[in-house]
């Protein structure tokens, strides 16, 4: 086997792999301690690493305008911390200094959005568009079909008392990268650790099991779609109910407008409706009950006082605000943001919410705080300059996929559609999350690339008169 086809094969158990997060890890990985899906990655880049030694040269899409915005962030963020070199150097924080936590969050940054992209860029510059649409969905709806049955079962025994199949439950744990316990709240979490993982991971891969909807005739053409949705139910994550259900319009607005699909689009919310009805004559209070429990969740301002997870989320994201209002233009430094939000905390936030003094303001904990927003800390850490820079990439990404969707055909312009909506639904994820972590969101611009770099080789040969960058 050549090392090009090893690093490929590796690629693909990654992304089996990738949303298996709950075991031990390997502590010295950091945050990447517990992402079964980040080893391969690693493995897979040194493989690449060590295939362009013997070929003295390693491929890197430099010419790419997304990729050189990319690296104007990177850039950006160590300019920041010049910026505020001495602020840096005295600010130290649970027992780790300025540059320190700049090191480590640089880092996580680095692997995730160069390291990993340069793998994946090896491996996809090879593929055409119907491979990479085929391909890396196999493997995608492997996964998931995995999630699901785990994920099914756990929804038996936690929501409908059926207990008696703790002992087949069970059985997961001999299962690589997977130790098996059980919620202690009504919600499950399949294979991640907790149900926001697994949420995050739902949103990272609908794009491309409703993609199935497109490209399959067979009555199973539904069957990705609706384990998605079963679930993101019963998962009770609120930013994957809300992620997916923009996903979900997104889908139902481009069916709409292709004619060919309007008629399945019609007959969806036809079943849709029939099977809700029976669902409602067969235990109607139950289900009545659940779905108003998720829409409980949903209402932020009345739980705003009433649920501690809202109370720290949205109390992190207004520190993070008044950092901002602070250092506007340059921010106080990529990774820095918490040895100054740590004074704005309001006061709504830290009332009787055990969680401020337990784990954010204990120095004996050694893990930081999270910003809950990667929008909010890239606007305290690297100011409005920062944040126009990522703001743009993102923006690249949809109005980029938008345009190959629009003057695309067949396989082509499905994948094209898998990106826009995987790049909007991760987008609006990290108004939840504050880490760069969003594999699915790196390995779509890699693939975006690739596809706009075929355009422009096409327009370069004379066969196409589009014309992009």
């Amino acid at each position: 086997m050549t090392l090009k086809k090893l690093y490929f094969f590796i690629f693909l158990i990654g992304w089996f792999f990738f949303p298996f997060n709950h075991f031990d890890g390997i502590p010295a990985l950091g945050e990447f301690k517990s992402e079964a899906g980040s080893f391969f990655f690693m493995a897979g880049f040194a493989l690449v690493v060590l295939d362009s030694i013997f070929k003295l040269k390693i491929a890197i899409p430099y010419k790419s305008r997304i990729f050189q915005v990319l690296l104007l962030f990177f850039v950006w963020c160590i300019l920041t911390i010049l910026f505020n070199f001495s602020a840096v150097n005295n600010s130290y924080f649970k027992h780790i200094g300025g540059f320190n936590r700049f090191f480590r969050q640089y880092l996580a940054l680095f692997l995730s959005a160069f390291v990993f992209v340069i793998f994946y860029w090896n491996v996809i510059r090879y593929l055409t568009a119907v491979q990479i649409l085929f391909i890396i969905r196999k493997v995608l709806l492997a996964c998931l079909v995995f999630a699901f049955v785990y994920g099914f079962i756990e929804t038996l025994i936690i929501f409908f008392g059926f207990g008696f199949l703790r002992p087949i439950l069970n059985l997961f744990d001999y299962f690589p990268f997977l130790d098996v316990t059980y919620q202690s709240s009504d919600r499950i979490a399949s294979i991640a650790y907790e149900a926001p993982s697994l949420g995050n991971y739902l949103i990272t891969i609908s794009g491309w099991m409703f993609s199935y909807i497109f490209t399959e005739k067979n009555k199973w053409r539904f069957v990705p779609t609706m384990m998605i949705l079963f679930l993101t139910f019963f998962s009770g994550s609120r930013t994957a109910l809300i992620n997916i259900t923009l996903q979900l319009i997104i889908l139902g607005i481009v069916m709409y407008r292709m004619e060919k699909y309007r008629k399945i689009l019609i007959n969806v919310f036809q079943y849709t409706f029939m099977l809700a009805s029976f669902l409602l004559i067969l235990n109607g209070s139950k289900i009545i009950k659940e779905v108003e429990k998720k829409m409980e969740t949903l209402n932020f301002s009345k739980n705003l006082t009433k649920n501690l997870s809202n109370q720290s989320r949205f109390g992190m994201q207004y520190a993070s605000l008044q950092v901002f209002r602070e250092h506007p233009i340059i921010g106080v430094g990529f990774g820095q943001e918490t040895y100054y939000k740590r004074f704005h905390y309001p006061g709504w936030a830290t009332k009787n919410n055990y969680e401020f003094d337990a784990f954010y303001k204990n120095t004996s904990v050694k893990s930081f705080p999270s910003a809950y927003n990667i929008y909010t800390r890239l606007l305290a850490e690297t100011g409005i300059i920062g944040l126009f820079i990522f703001g743009t990439l993102i923006y690249l990404c949809i109005s980029k996929s938008i345009f190959l969707w629009k003057n695309s055909k067949d396989e082509e312009k499905i994948l094209a559609l898998v990106l826009i909506i995987s790049f909007s639904g991760l987008s609006l994820n990290w108004m939840q999350t504050d880490f760069f972590r969003q594999h699915g969101f790196w390995l779509c611009m890699v693939i975006l690339i690739k596809l706009l770099s075929d355009r422009n080789a096409k327009i370069s040969d004379g066969r196409d008169v589009l014309k992009t960058n």
